[in-house]
């Protein structure tokens, strides 16, 4: 009875759980159709915010820059992760243990406190540069939001990649030494492969907290203007519906690229599970 009673309460649990989490986001899915600009009654069901949000300049350049500025940081920030990841397996274990602890830090500060040391920092450099004639001294726009991004999505994706070089085999790196590749091919022919999940999952946490980042972007945009900055400035008078459409086909959009992901990640295992159990047939 006590056992029936558990399972019930856990499954209730986990009901409440996924209405919790879910629950807003088809609410904001349902009224992107709403025919009023009201989002408290559901008066009609019409694409005309769809239609409108494809003539709405300032989103959609709020949103370009917004996607070019996350694509643009999460590809350097993953080649920047992961090459730190290697040098971090490299190192002994005192060193291995400080460097995570430093890197720590940056993914449990807080972002206004990140926010406003970056900006403190580019302002120091443009004090700097203004006395310098071969330095830029007006950095702050772009530059100072791709600098920024890179910086704390860097530590994602060692945290994604640095596991699964520790279940690595480095028996596998020293046969193919051994078999005649030179360590640039064994990288990339035995490493590479191996680790190529985790960098793929550290560049999509890397894409989307980029997408997603307010407040360190707010302090260090100059006059660029991203997308979460540009929803802020509407919050003051009153969100669009547009702005529900364009978060409607983000999440689709997100949501299509983590189940391609999986069922990708999902057949590469069952492939693999094939060929050994190919092999011991054998």
């Amino acid at each position: 009875m006590k056992t029936k009673h558990l399972r019930l309460m856990q499954r209730a649990y986990v009901i409440l759980f996924f209405c919790f989490m879910y629950l807003p986001i088809a609410y904001m899915v349902v009224f992107s159709f709403n025919q009023s600009k009201g989002y408290a009654l559901f008066t009609g069901f019409t694409f005309k915010w769809y239609a409108s949000l494809l003539h709405n300049e300032s989103i959609l350049h709020a949103l370009w820059v917004s996607l070019y500025l996350a694509l643009f940081s999460a590809v350097i920030a993953t080649v920047l992760g992961t090459a730190a990841s290697l040098g971090i397996a490299s190192m002994g274990r005192k060193s291995r243990l400080l460097v995570t602890n430093i890197t720590y830090i940056t993914t449990v500060n807080p972002e206004i406190i990140t926010g406003i040391s970056l900006m403190m920092l580019f302002v120091a450099y443009q004090r700097f540069a203004s006395e310098l004639d071969f330095l830029p001294d007006n950095i702050m726009g772009f530059p100072t939001l791709l600098i920024a991004h890179i910086a704390f999505n860097v530590p994602y994706v060692i945290f994604n990649v640095t596991p699964k070089l520790k279940q690595l085999d480095i028996k596998l790196f020293e046969a193919a030494l051994d078999l005649g590749c030179d360590p640039r091919q064994a990288f990339f022919k035995v490493i590479l492969p191996e680790i190529s999940p985790a960098i793929l999952s550290g560049f999509l946490i890397s894409l989307t907290y980029s997408i997603d980042d307010f407040m360190i972007s707010y302090f260090n945009c100059g006059t660029v203007e991203t997308l979460p900055i540009a929803i802020y400035s509407m919050t003051r008078k009153k969100v669009s519906p547009e702005i529900y459409a364009l978060s409607t086909i983000m999440f689709v959009v997100i949501l299509s690229i983590i189940l391609i992901s999986n069922a990708m990640e999902s057949r590469g295992y069952r492939r693999d599970q094939r060929t050994l159990r190919g092999g011991d047939v054998k």
